[in-house]
């Protein structure tokens, strides 16, 4: 039986890692301001990206996803993707966001929603709070040695759904970002939260090729039992 949703009631520490102190700090404002986007433009980056649009990829993952469900995003910053999905009539919508400059931006971009300053390390929401908690390129931020507890944090307050959007690799690949190591990763993040919890299971996995280059990515929905 899932407990009753009394996130604003939860208060919990926040972690601390050598991650969480750059992206808090200006490293990370000057992220956030990078990455303010219109529907219209990350549907058409992804469009030249991919070859699909950010909406239709949605749309494939969400469709058995009732409107009225209760999402929240990890790591939403300016909220770009919950601004998509409140045009596409979700409207029960969360953000967590580590960087207060972009909890400031995200509240006053997507009307309605509920953003508060977190970590994903300590997910300031109860138990199975939330239909379905998703991530946006947020976990290949994450040092592999804290992907576990983040991967505890999402299946600790999803109730149903677990949806990620994440750089991919087969086996675990650091990447360097503008110019510094150990602060993006990427891997299998679907076997990883498959391979940790028991009670989840495969709905969709698509792995998105990129068209100028070999990078690939990966979108998958995944479901408690």
């Amino acid at each position: 039986m899932s407990k009753p949703e009394s996130a604003d009631a939860v208060v919990t520490a926040q972690a601390e890692t050598a991650q969480t102190d750059v992206w808090r700090g200006e490293f990370g404002r000057a992220y956030t301001d990078r990455n303010v986007r219109s529907v219209d433009v990350l549907n058409t980056q992804w469009q030249a990206r991919y070859g699909v649009s950010r909406q239709e990829i949605n749309q494939l993952f969400l469709s058995g996803v009732p409107k009225e469900a209760r999402f929240l995003e990890v790591g939403c910053n300016v909220g770009n993707q919950l601004l998509m999905l409140r045009e596409m009539g979700y409207s029960n919508l969360s953000g967590v966001e580590l960087q207060p400059y972009a909890v400031e931006i995200a509240t006053s971009r997507v009307e309605g929603a509920s953003i508060r300053q977190g970590s994903a390390l300590s997910l300031p929401h109860a138990d199975d709070a939330f239909d379905l908690v998703f991530t946006t390129e947020v976990l290949i931020h994450i040092a592999p040695q804290d992907i576990p507890r983040v991967l505890d944090e999402i299946h600790r307050c999803a109730k149903t759904y677990v949806w990620g959007t994440e750089y991919y690799a087969p086996s675990i690949t650091e990447v360097n970002y503008r110019g510094h190591g150990s602060l993006l990763w990427k891997m299998d993040y679907a076997r990883q939260y498959l391979e940790r919890f028991a009670d989840l299971e495969l709905v969709l996995e698509k792995h998105l090729s990129y068209l100028e280059n070999d990078n690939v990515d990966t979108v998958f929905l995944l479901r408690k039992k």
